[in-house]
This record gives C-alpha cells, structure tokens and sequence, in this order.
C-alpha cells in the first residue's frame, strides 16, 4: 500500500497539470494578444492615411487662397497679419444711392491734389491695418505721381477704424490734427510709423499707438502742440470718428482698406483690398474716359 502510495505521488509530481475549467495557456493568450494587435493595425492604417488625405489637400488650399490675400513678408522677417475680407474681384459697379453717400463731400473731407479735379478717389481705411499699410507705402505713391500731382483725380480718406482700441486713439488723434488742417501730413506719419512697426514684427494693438507716439508725430510734421494735446487728451474728436464709422457701415464698407472712383460722367466703381497698381490705372484710366 506504501509503495502504491508513493507511487502515485511520484506519477502527479512528475506529469504536468491538467489546465482547470475556464483557464487559457499561455500559448492560446499570446495568439490572442497578437490577434488584438493585427485587428488594430488594420484599423489605424486607413484612418492614418485618410487623416493624411485631409492635411495635405488643407495645405494645398491654404498655399492656393493665403498668397493672394496675405501681405508680402517684411524685409526683418515680420508677417502683418491680414485684416481685409478677401475680395470678389478687382473692381465692382457701385449703386447710384451709395455713390451719392460716398462721393458727398463735407467740410471734414480733406482733399489731397485739385478740388477740382475730374475724378475722385476716397478711401475707407484703418491706420493699423496692415493691408492699408501695403497700399499705402506701395500704391499710393504711383497715384499721386501719375494722377493727382498731374491734376487728373483728387483724393479723400475717411477713416474706418474698426480692428481696435489703437485704430480708433489713432483716428482721433487724426482727427485732432485735421482741427489744424493737417489731416494729410499726420495720415502719412501715422501709416509710415505704422509700416515700420510692422515691419519689425509688430501686429494691431502691440502698443504701438499711443500717447507719447502721437505727440511726437505731431511735433514731426509742425501741429501746434499745445492744441493738439488737448485734443487727444480730452477726445474732442471721438465723436467725429464713431459719427465716420457709422457712415461708413451705411454705405457697405465693412473691411480696410475700400475704395471708391467716380469721374464727371459713367457709373461710380469701388475697389476692395489692396490691389495692386495695375488695378487702379485702369480703374482711374476709365473714370477719366467717362466710361
């Protein structure tokens, strides 16, 4: 009995375990393990290459649509960024109730160039946006060579500031400035300040416009400075300015910069965003054609 006993201990010690009820070996869990792993690798690989699909054809769009509207980077490596809607296209026939609004001019409306010139260009623009700085420091320039020195279009800006806090104490301080009939000496020192700005890498409200900044353009282009601190200090001419962009949104300007040409005969033609120079001459071209 001792040696059947002994026997069958030896036999249980030495034959391996029979695998309990419900229990899995190591094998049949590696091969579900690795089962898992397939199944999820076959799920990832098309959601990988659709989410690839999505990013290259969103980066095709934005290298297609961003040149056209974007401004040109600046020589130090700042981008300004874009503040205009994008335009619909170069140039479009203004009703005959907006084109009496606009070209209605006011004792406010400093004329640049001969007041009785044949053509009338106006401007709607915001002194910090950067799409009017563009058009500022490089068409504009070729317009008032080759039209409004030459007596053939005069030039009004009204502004539109819209895009913050700096735009609307840089209007006023415009404002404030045309109290002393210099409206057009102080618009170039605000947006040639303003270019350099941008130019170094500043953006819309970085703190640029301020205090200190629009009384040492004021001493730049000879405001009596006494008066115009005054003005800026007290807003006397805040007024003047909100009155402007309520009149502006009347006549359907609702980005910068936005222009309008009418000539003595033909339809009045509004030009949105800062086209280039090419744009314009044809533009002006047909207004002094009276077509």
């Amino acid at each position: 009995m001792d040696h059947e006993k002994d026997a069958k201990t030896a036999g249980a010690a030495g034959a391996p375990a029979a695998p309990a009820e419900g229990a899995v070996s190591a094998e049949a869990r590696e091969e579900t393990r690795q089962g898992d792993a397939r199944q999820k690798k076959d799920l990832f690989l098309p959601a990988s290459i659709l989410a690839a699909a999505v990013l290259v054809a969103a980066a095709v769009v934005f290298a297609v649509l961003y040149p056209r509207f974007a401004p040109s980077p600046s020589p130090s490596g700042g981008q300004a960024a874009p503040s205009a809607a994008a335009p619909s296209g170069p140039t479009s026939t203004v009703p005959a109730a907006t084109a009496s609004e606009v070209f209605s001019l006011g004792p406010r409306d400093a004329i640049l160039g001969n007041a009785n010139a044949p053509v009338t260009l106006v401007e709607y623009g915001d002194y910090q946006c950067p799409f009017c700085g563009m058009f500022f420091s490089q068409t504009e320039p070729q317009i008032v060579k080759d039209y409004i020195n030459t007596g053939k279009v005069k030039m009004v800006f009204r502004s539109f500031a819209f895009l913050g806090p700096e735009s609307t104490a840089a209007a006023e301080a415009a404002e404030c400035a045309e109290d002393q009939n210099k409206l057009w000496p102080y618009h170039d020192a605000l947006y040639t300040a303003k270019v350099g700005d941008f130019n170094n890498g500043g953006r819309e409200d970085d703190g640029f416009y301020n205090r200190a900044r629009f009384l040492s353009l004021a001493r730049q282009v000879g405001l009596n400075l006494t008066a115009f601190t005054s003005c800026v200090d007290g807003n006397k001419d805040a007024g003047l300015v909100s009155a402007g962009n309520s009149a502006a949104s009347a006549v359907g300007v609702n980005s910068t910069p936005t222009f309008f040409v009418k000539g003595t005969s033909g339809p009045a033609v509004e030009i949105m965003g800062a086209e280039p120079y090419s744009v314009f001459q044809a533009t002006l071209d047909s207004a002094l054609n009276g077509s």
